[in-house]
């Protein structure tokens, strides 16, 4: 196999943080000058489109028991959703640091029964907080 140029990588990736990176540097690199035709014309709401079909071989891949296979599934979900921050970033419509941290506000604030005052015993309360929270985000005009 001949050598491989890999202009997006600043190091080669060995913890969750590097291949992240170098997943996103990659997403970013196919839109770029020296990359790929085909991800250049894509747009985020193409790539979007693209996750349900990800989605699917994902949802497929866990009820087996190819352990390999569930990892490829789910890192090629995982790109599809970089290759769409990519887009949305390259039309200016949001960034991959604000999405990451506005999920991350979220999910916080969404398991009020882990980081808050309010208590959950089973999963069913757990779901019951959830919603509530969900609810109350809803009508202050939250997504």
């Amino acid at each position: 196999m001949p050598e491989q140029r890999l202009p997006h990588l600043v190091k080669q990736p060995k913890t969750e943080p590097d291949w992240f990176e170098a997943l996103i540097a990659l997403a970013r690199f196919l839109r770029g000058p020296e990359g790929c035709p085909w991800d250049k014309v894509q747009s985020s709401t193409d790539f979007a489109g693209y996750l349900k079909g990800e989605a699917e071989e994902l949802v497929e891949a866990t009820s087996g028991n190819d352990n390999a296979h569930l990892a490829e599934e789910f890192g090629d979900t995982l790109f599809t959703l970089l290759a769409t921050a990519a887009a949305a970033e390259s039309e200016g419509r949001m960034n991959l640091v604000d999405a990451l941290r506005l999920a991350h506000e979220k999910m916080i604030r969404r398991h009020e029964h882990v980081f808050g005052d309010v208590k959950a015993e089973t999963p069913e309360d757990a779901v019951r907080v959830w919603e509530e929270v969900k609810r109350r985000e809803r009508e202050a005009g939250q997504k």
